[in-house]
């Protein structure tokens, strides 16, 4: 365990190997924590934090960090269309199952927002507090048609350097701030080495099931889902650039739910990075969720 976690394979209901990285003390008193990433992010986009909160010297907790199928060391599903979200919540269940958690502060990004929503839905007694990184029960058709627009289809590139400028090419008025250091970052989360190139780290797949939505047809309503979280303490974060999340919908979500706390992380875009002030804001609101009511209160 000298990286600081420990490899886990969990088999999914349909038989594919869905991987985890596990931190932490197998079982403590704490809250564990479970880490859900972006659609085609990976569990080492919460390292910094999940290192964090695994090793406070008084409150070390358990933390996940999950693989969605498709995604870094999981399976690939020969079916694209079980690269939903439905399927994917019923994954995070096995996951959860497997591990003996009974219930956890739930962080997700993007997609896992949405898994987060859904599993409150179908498993509320499975959540303790929701971190919501940049995702809402509105979804602006305009990140969606840019996120539709290079997944799966991005050119290979030949170094890490190229691979973090493709990145940039495509998403630098999100992150206007980035250096070329943060970007070769960000690529080093999509692309991995093979045989000795570099090769997407998520199934190109995926973007079937995002050509299959219509941009000319509403998106789905998800106020249903995100009030299904009204009694949970939530965290709603995000990035001033972001075309995902409005800053009217996290406005209307901090007048829906009264137990929900906004923030809006300045010059990021979608999703912001889960680092620095952004972490050390997560770090805190699973700290409140922990402490008893009267020391809250206080």
């Amino acid at each position: 365990m000298s990286s600081g976690f420990r490899d886990l394979f969990v088999s999914s209901a349909d038989g594919l190997r869905l991987y985890v990285r596990d931190y932490g003390p197998g079982f403590a008193p704490t809250i564990p924590v479970i880490c859900l990433p972006g659609l085609t992010r990976t569990s080492g986009d919460f390292h910094e934090l999940a290192t964090v909160l695994s090793t406070e010297a008084t409150h070390p907790r358990r933390v996940l960090s999950i693989d969605y199928r498709g995604r870094g060391r999981s399976d690939w599903d020969r079916d694209w269309s079980h690269y939903d979200v439905r399927v994917e919540t019923n994954d995070l269940l096995q996951v959860l199952i497997a591990t003996g958690i009974t219930e956890a502060i739930f962080i997700g990004t993007s997609r896992g927002g949405l898994i987060g929503m859904a599993l409150g839905a179908i498993k509320p007694s499975l959540i303790r507090g929701v971190v919501l990184n940049d995702i809402g029960p509105v979804i602006e058709g305009k990140g969606v048609a840019r996120i539709k627009g290079y997944v799966g289809k991005l050119p290979p590139p030949r170094n890490l350097g190229e691979a973090g400028q493709i990145l940039k090419q495509i998403s630098e008025a999100q992150f206007p701030k980035y250096t070329d250091a943060q970007w070769r970052h960000l690529a080093e989360g999509t692309w991995r080495e093979e045989k000795g190139r570099l090769v997407l780290r998520y199934d190109p797949a995926l973007m079937k099931m995002l050509d299959a939505i219509d941009l000319g047809m509403p998106l789905p309503d998800l106020w249903p889902l995100f009030e299904g979280l009204g009694k949970f303490p939530v965290l709603a974060i995000r990035g001033a650039n972001s075309d995902m999340l409005s800053a009217q919908t996290l406005r209307l979500m901090a007048e829906a739910h009264p137990r929900l706390t906004a923030l809006t992380a300045p010059d990021e875009g979608h999703a912001p990075a889960i680092e620095g002030k952004i972490a050390g804001a997560i770090i805190e609101f699973i700290r409140d969720v922990e402490r008893p009511p009267r020391s809250r209160a206080a």
